[in-house]
């Protein structure tokens, strides 16, 4: 069944289970306080069967919501000042930071979460043909910048290169430079542009980056500037809370617990909790790669809170052993999902050897490619499934990094079997 549209815009689709709805909770940079966190954690055990599921676009999302949940579920949501507007739908989704263990954090932190308040439920952003996605990242090395319909990217003296048009799903398609050196009180003029342009052109369903295909870059380029405002520069006024991290450098102090798969049981997202309450300030940082990142207090002893980390049942993301893994819902709960993704990514680290566990890996249950299989070393997709027997079973495509901006499939149509003797092997 389709989600409605005034469903979608308040962050809700149907899941693939008949009668049941995934709640996404949009996180600025996705930053989370303990009292956040734990208010999650209480709606995931009366509502969602006491598991939260973190994405990679650092939101956090309830899945097995009830109809009759929706609505007690948002009212508890807004009594801690949790958003969900935009996070599903034809708007601009939440925007994510892949910066904050780089020096510098505070400051990208800082804009991420204005630019996440200017967005977020204004309605002028709300009548978009597809989902708009916003991300800075603190340099090109993660690639992330080419997935965003608009990437930001510190270009030094306080301002930014844009990249535009990127996406992935079943046509991957990597941004391109769409300015240089733009000043930050430049950034929400010039990308209010590109959404109007895209609202008023794309065609229903279509990302941004069909559009541009449509028109060529150039032409895109020369529309986007032939409009005054996108030169515009709104005075940067500064804040004595801009910053939600305990640190005056991101880079130091920060600690990240692995969280397999991205699924989290809410007593355990409870300890979390406390452990940024003793160690981070009371703030939790939900990451790119599915886990849960911290940034110690200046003056906490590193080695200690890593120690006290550890006693709380989590392994650092860096530990031996702890292979990088981001996973999709697949079809445990996913309506397009084509495999159980989170059953596949166990088999798959426990069939890998040593060389395997030291490569970045990523599985999605269909071609849409949600957990970014294209930015990890070892990428999986699930791309159809064929009939055997009684049953239809997955088919899976196998991409490796090369020398272009995505990795590219080297082998498709793999069974499962495949597929694990491919992980045992892989170099």
């Amino acid at each position: 069944m389709a989600t409605p549209p005034h469903l979608r815009l308040e962050g809700i689709y149907t899941q693939r289970q008949a009668g049941f709805f995934m709640q996404r909770i949009k996180l600025p940079a996705g930053l989370i306080s303990s009292e956040q966190a734990r208010k999650v954690a209480d709606i995931a055990d009366k509502h969602a069967r006491g598991v939260v599921h973190l994405t990679v676009r650092e939101s956090i999302e309830l899945h097995w919501l009830t109809e009759e949940a929706l609505v007690p579920v948002a009212r508890a949501l807004t009594s801690v000042g949790l958003v969900s507007r935009g996070a599903c739908g034809g708007a601009v989704r939440g925007v994510v930071c892949g910066a904050l263990g780089c020096a510098g954090a505070p400051r990208l932190e800082a804009l991420s979460r204005r630019m996440h308040r200017h967005f977020t439920g204004n309605p002028r952003f709300e009548r978009l043909p597809k989902k708009f996605k916003i991300g800075l990242e603190a340099n090109e090395s993660s690639g992330r910048h080419l997935i965003q319909d608009i990437g930001i990217v510190p270009a030094g003296d306080d301002t930014y290169n844009i990249y535009c048009a990127g996406g992935l799903g079943r046509e991957p398609m990597p941004g391109f430079l769409l300015a240089e050196g733009v000043p930050e009180g430049g950034l929400i003029p010039l990308i209010e542009v590109v959404v109007d342009i895209y609202a008023e052109r794309g065609a229903a369903g279509k990302r941004l980056k069909h559009l541009v295909a449509q028109l060529g870059r150039e032409a895109f380029r020369d529309l986007v500037f032939s409009d005054a405002h996108a030169r515009e520069s709104f005075p940067s006024t500064a804040s004595h809370f801009d910053t939600l991290l305990p640190l005056a450098n991101g880079a130091e102090g920060r600690l990240e617990a692995s969280v397999f798969a991205g699924e989290l049981q809410a007593d355990r997202l409870r300890a979390l909790a406390a452990f940024a309450d003793r160690w981070s300030g009371g703030i939790l940082t939900v990451n790119s790669d599915q886990n849960i990142a911290f940034y110690l207090g200046a003056d906490a002893p590193a080695a200690e809170a890593e120690t006290a980390l550890k006693d709380a049942g989590f392994a650092a993301a860096t530990s031996a052993g702890e292979v990088p893994f981001r996973v999709c819902p697949g079809n445990h709960e996913c309506i397009l999902g084509l495999a159980p993704t989170r059953d596949v990514a166990a088999a798959l680290v426990e069939a890998m050897g040593e060389e395997g566990r030291a490569l970045t890996w990523a599985l999605s249950g269909c071609p849409n490619s949600c957990a970014q299989p294209q930015l990890a070393d070892v990428g999986i997709i699930c791309a159809r499934t064929e009939k055997e027997g009684e049953e239809r079973v997955p088919r899976f495509d196998l991409h490796r990094k090369g020398e272009g901006a995505f990795a590219e499939a080297v082998e498709k149509g793999l069974t499962l079997t495949q597929l694990l003797d491919r992980a045992n092997n892989v170099r």
